[in-house]
């Protein structure tokens, strides 16, 4: 009995969208129906729910919502119907003008525009007209056999007659099949799906369920609202300009705008001929023309992508795509159901792995993140393009902000690259260098406003001189400590030990910042440090600790009492178990953030100023005289 290997290939998911494509293609005849049948189910089910909220029982609650349904569509069909036929008997009354305007159109025989026209007509017949052939003599042989079809019957010529009609009402019985069905047995094919999927599935399922009826109710209420409004601006622009039954063609315009591009159109041709039908001038024509340009320019251009991408998750771009593949897939029905069919296909793509691509692809989500878009335009070597998007960040967060989630994240990528060997000597030159450029222009950068309020911010790139703080904002306090900042390796290092020097001077501590290489024993023997004092090591993974382990060792050698601080940043594991990786000669405290950074030495700062108070207060308890 042979058995699956378990480390056999899965399926490549592009095969699976191929077979998928594949079965919807082949089997739309069937799959078309059920597509419409569960769009109207989005759009009854509330109704159902609300007549079970009044006791009614389910299959009763059905039963009357598809009445109210079908009797609504049919008797709207019918009104429509009656106009359109009031609309055509009334042409005839307006012949004369209609000849009019088809003369007019006619260019005079001795106009330039007449003239062209022959021009090429005579050319056409030139190109058309086939070369001479030499005459040859007839030939004998067989005459030619004619088979002529015998005369259709009554069955045949209402076969051929009725056959165009059978399809289109063979579907819409389906679909209204299809829509009782799912409503009555909602239930039992919803729990009925979860079980094919499997237990172990149900969260994820679940959650892909409720997000896909989320996203298409919400898609269907913007539509009818957006549709709505637009026959109403439609109909009154229309009875403005005075084109007979305006009513009419804004209700025709609001229905036929479900079915994307060609249903406007359609609805606009028909004011529009009436109006050439209707007055003797072409100023009507052509300001309905206008109306209709305008309207579509709006709702197409300005309304429709942001409520419709908003609440889809549907990406313009994506969304003009997607309607042509599914217009091409399945026609019209296609053409209608776009935009459910999406939505299901990036639903799917978010909650199943192995078809991710298909929500990156589809949806409106960023692709890249802010810090990943940062480096990438550094790589690029666009300077300019990253200092853009740190400016565009800090305008709704704070300066260590950007640090911590913008600039050390991207700095990490760098060293991973770097290490990988995948970076040429000009790009990684050119990244660290603006990065420390960017760096340094942030030292001269301030909020706005109290960092107790919302903040917004002045232009990041400020001139050389130093801008004064706000009124509203105190003077930091002088720190009774100070604090030497020492990057552990490389540039990278040293990049990040520069933003934290920086963030540490504007909360007003004295700070010495040290290059990489710099013989700190000397420069510590000249400025001797006291116990209270701090010294912060700077790391970037993925070589972090090992470098920054090295140099804290040589610290604790030199200065044993001193307070060690290392910054792993960007170290997403046990900061307590990373602190241990470190041996007996490890720092005090290891942070993995620039916030954690000022937060412990603002700790230590505030002791230490306890500290020296309490020890004055002692002081001049001992010094004053006994009463």
């Amino acid at each position: 009995m042979s058995r699956s290997r378990p480390d056999s290939p899965a399926l490549n998911p592009l095969v699976i969208l191929a077979g998928v494509v594949l079965i919807l293609y082949f089997a739309r005849p069937v799959l078309i129906p059920l597509a419409l049948a569960l769009t109207l189910n989005f759009l009854l089910t509330p109704m159902v729910m609300w007549l079970q909220k009044l006791s009614m029982r389910r299959v009763p609650a059905v039963a009357l919502v598809m009445l109210i349904s079908v009797a609504a569509v049919g008797g709207m069909g019918w009104v429509v119907a009656n106009q359109l036929l009031e609309v055509a008997n009334d042409l005839p009354k307006y012949r004369l003008n209609i000849h009019n305007k088809i003369e007019a159109l006619h260019s005079a025989p001795d106009s330039v525009l007449g003239r062209a026209a022959e021009s090429v007509n005579e050319i056409g017949k030139e190109i058309s007209e086939p070369e001479p052939t030499p005459a040859t003599p007839p030939a004998a042989g067989p005459l030619p056999v004619q088979v002529v079809a015998a005369p259709a019957n009554g069955l045949q010529y209402a076969r051929e007659v009725l056959g165009p009609l059978l399809k289109p009402l063979a579907t819409t019985g389906m679909v209204l099949i299809f829509t009782v069905f799912i409503l009555i047995k909602q239930e039992d094919l919803r729990n009925r799906f979860l079980r094919l999927v499997g237990v172990a599935q149900l969260n994820a399922m679940t959650l892909a369920l409720d997000d896909a009826a989320r996203r298409i109710s919400r898609y269907l209420v913007m539509q009818f609202l957006v549709n709505a409004c637009y026959g109403v601006c439609f109909g009154l622009g229309l009875y403005l300009i005075g084109i007979p039954n305006a009513i009419l063609w804004g209700v025709i315009a609001g229905l036929l705008r479900i079915v994307p591009y060609a249903g406007v159109l359609t609805a606009t041709a028909f004011p529009v001929l009436l109006a050439l039908a209707v007055f003797n001038g072409w100023g009507p024509p052509v300001l309905v023309v206008l109306l209709f340009a305008v309207l579509e320019l709006i709702a197409g251009n300005i309304v429709e992508p942001l409520l419709y991408g908003a609440h889809t998750g549907i990406s313009s771009l994506a969304l003009l795509v997607t309607t042509v593949f599914w217009t091409m897939l399945w026609g019209w029905a296609g053409l209608v159901l776009a935009v459910p069919l999406t939505v299901c296909v990036i639903v799917m793509g978010r909650y199943v792995p192995r078809m991710s691509f298909l929500h990156v692809l589809l949806g409106d989500e960023t692709a890249l993140s802010v810090e990943a878009q940062f480096y990438q335009r550094l790589l690029a070597l666009d300077q300019e393009d990253a200092r853009t998007i740190a400016n565009s960040f800090l305008k709704t967060h704070a300066l260590v902000s950007l640090y911590d989630a913008v600039l050390i994240p991207a700095l990490t990528l760098a060293e991973q690259d770097r290490h990988k060997g995948a970076l040429d000597e000009t790009r990684e030159s050119f990244l660290f260098l603006s990065a420390s450029e960017i760096v340094s222009e942030l030292a001269v950068y301030r909020p706005e406003e109290n960092p107790t309020k919302p903040r917004r911010f002045k232009s990041l790139w400020l001139s050389s001189e130093r801008r004064e703080l706000p009124e509203n904002t105190a003077e930091p306090r002088p720190s009774a400590i100070r604090i030497f900042c020492l990057a552990a390796n490389d540039q990278a290092d040293e990049i990040t030990s520069s933003m934290l020097a920086q963030l540490l001077e504007r909360a007003g501590h004295g700070v010495l910042s040290l290059p990489v290489g710099s013989p700190f024993e000397e420069i510590l023997t000249h400025l001797p440090p006291e116990p209270q004092d701090v010294v912060c090591i700077s790391a970037l993974p993925p070589f972090a600790f090992a470098q920054s382990r090295a140099l804290c060792q040589r610290i604790r050698i030199h200065l044993p009492e001193i307070k060690i601080l290392a910054g792993i940043w960007g170290f997403a594991g046990d900061l307590e178990k990373a602190k241990e990786r470190f041996g007996s000669a490890g720092p005090d405290r290891v942070v993995a953030s620039m916030a954690q950074a000022l937060e412990q030495i603002s700790e230590w700062r505030n002791a230490t100023l306890k500290s020296e108070s309490t020890t004055r207060a002692a002081l001049d308890s001992a010094q004053s005289p006994a009463k």
